[in-house]
């Protein structure tokens, strides 16, 4: 484990919460900032096993105090605001660019395939069986939707029940980016309409990758999927590893949990 970029993840935790006039309880004997940095480390380290992360970073002294796992578990669920408005603050502090890009992600729900999806009790509904083009399988769970920088940084993020189109978020995610940037996608984000009423909504300009049977980009947009897309795809395979499409979670809110830690995890490793 890299003790510098555990520090820095700790240090930007505790001075946001401490900035925004957050106090953990005076009688906890491990802050609310050493809480969420446990879920980051799992994240980032042990496949968001938080049992693992719990009790290695005691051992090796990281921690103010001791905290048993139940424990961890409940104040880490009472803190998911916090956890949900981190990757959301960090992602804020790099929107300022020119070009960025979107694509989505499967986030299966652990043990269903699709032959297996009318068992699980954590969601219901056909809402929840998508299909993922790149791997050429069905699915059932969500769909992470994700815009980042050329560099593989996410700045803007939304996760969705898997049946939907990846044209559905992208208003809401493109709203933050700064005024006549432009956003590369590939095929599944090919619609004229939708790119007109995207640029008329957000002032940011979308370009996808396009069909055969399509009139064709401008080279200079050509040049830029060509170059630029290898971001996103370096991000999707550090979420891979990070066990983002392996998550075990009892609850919803715990799934959102994990998401939201890898997405932290993953925004600090590439900004570094």
């Amino acid at each position: 484990m890299n003790a510098e970029w555990i520090i820095t993840n700790f240090v930007i935790m505790d001075d946001l919460m401490m900035h925004l006039d957050h106090h953990s309880h005076p009688l906890a004997q491990v802050p609310d900032s050493e809480i969420l940095i446990i879920a980051v480390v799992a994240a980032k380290y042990f496949a968001n096993h938080h049992e693992r992360s719990v009790g290695i970073l005691q051992q090796l002294g990281y921690l103010s105090g001791r905290i048993s796992v139940s424990r961890f578990n409940r104040r880490l669920h009472a803190l998911a605001d916090w956890m949900a408005f981190m990757p959301q603050t960090l992602g804020a502090l790099w929107t300022q660019g020119e070009v960025f890009v979107l694509d989505s992600l499967p986030v299966p729900v652990p043990v269903c395939r699709r032959v297996r999806a009318r068992r699980c009790r954590k969601v219901r509904g056909r809402i929840y069986c998508g299909y993922c083009a790149a791997k050429q399988e069905k699915f059932f769970g969500w769909r992470l939707q994700l815009v980042c920088t050329t560099e593989g940084v996410p700045v803007s993020f939304v996760l969705l029940p898997g049946s939907l189109h990846d044209l559905t978020p992208v208003h809401e995610l493109l709203f933050g980016l700064p005024q006549g940037a432009k956003a590369l996608g590939d095929k599944a984000f090919n619609s004229a309409d939708d790119e007109a009423s995207i640029q008329a909504d957000t002032g940011v300009r979308l370009v996808s990758i396009r069909k055969i049977n399509m009139e064709p980009n401008h080279w200079i947009d050509e040049l830029d999927l060509e170059h630029h897309r290898k971001g996103i795809e370096t991000l999707n395979s550090q979420l891979e590893s990070m066990g983002l499409q392996r998550l075990h979670a009892r609850t919803n809110q715990g799934l959102d949990l994990k998401v939201h830690a890898t997405l932290v995890a993953v925004m600090t490793t590439n900004i570094n």
